[in-house]
């Protein structure tokens, strides 16, 4: 089981809600004057979650979770409403980067993510989950739907309709939700800046289909990473590149490298197809004008 599956299984699901995505994350680093003593290295694992309740109506929340050392179980800390999600901030919109903000209410959090790729992940499905969820609150209330079924309501009773309780009628009905909408004010929306077009674009499967596969490739070398430095220490000083492990080791991290440049040149490739399809949409639309009228 990931650590994803693994807090979804912990945290959310007992709480009856179901997690969409979940980064891993550090604070950044903040300049410390020279005479400041810099404090000890936190031993804990920290997480940005999105979920959404399970419950009617659904909640779209954002929670941070933390793992201390020693420990394998999962510890919610703080969660928000994404009603209190002010500003995401990518940081830089013209290539991947880990860093990211985000800004609620009360506090402003300043994030680096393991890699670019997880934090692209967890923008582009937080981005397309705030419009799913902005979009159904905007259509929840006064649907014409619900006028509908209220006029059917009131046209099948007739007979518990009085003569004096004009309340009760489908126009009067329709007045009252008419005006409900006209004095409904919605929530400011989270505003996404700094963002590369293509985490908030149409095409989104595809991107994260390999920003997936980024992401996965990063896991991978950090492993192999992590086990030739414990394979290092194991064997009290002598060298590992060297040994037939050290090689193996070697050779997959360069052909990971070489798997993300193809991914990188992929990626380029499909961004730059949208564009020109987008273009050939265009033209259409123009010509289909000119030659209607």
């Amino acid at each position: 089981m990931n650590i994803q599956s693994a807090i979804n299984k912990e945290v959310f699901i007992p709480r009856n809600e179901r997690m969409l995505v979940a980064v891993e994350v550090r604070r950044r680093k903040r300049k410390r004057m020279s005479f400041l003593p810099t404090g000890a290295k936190a031993d804990y694992a920290t997480f940005i979650c999105v979920s959404v309740t399970n419950t009617r109506p659904h909640q779209l929340l954002i929670t941070k979770v933390k793992r201390f050392g020693g420990s394998s179980s999962f510890t919610r800390r703080s969660q928000w409403t994404v009603e209190q999600l002010r500003q995401v901030n990518g940081i830089n919109p013209n290539k991947d980067s880990p860093e990211f903000d985000l800004v609620f209410d009360n506090t402003v959090d300043q994030w680096v993510a393991s890699s670019s790729a997880e934090k692209c992940i967890f923008v582009q499905i937080l981005y397309h989950a705030c419009q799913t969820y902005w979009e159904g609150k905007a259509g929840s209330l006064g649907k014409p739907g619900k006028l509908d079924k209220v006029g059917r309501q009131g046209r099948a009773s007739p007979h518990k309709v009085g003569p004096g309780s004009s309340d009760s009628l489908p126009g009067s009905a329709s007045r009252t939700l008419q005006a409900r909408r006209k004095s409904y004010v919605p929530p400011k929306k989270a505003e996404f800046i700094n963002c590369q077009s293509k985490l908030t674009g149409d095409a989104c499967t595809m991107n994260l289909i390999i920003y997936r596969c980024k992401a996965f490739l990063n896991r991978m070398k950090n492993m192999m990473v992590a086990n030739k430095r414990s394979a290092g220490r194991g064997q009290s000083g002598h060298r590992v590149t060297g040994s037939p492990m050290g090689n193996v080791v070697q050779r997959v991290n360069v052909s990971l490298g070489e798997r993300g440049d193809r991914l990188t040149r992929a990626e380029d490739k499909t961004v730059e197809l949208l564009h020109k399809a987008q273009q050939f949409a265009d033209t259409a639309h123009k010509l289909a004008l000119k030659y209607s009228k």
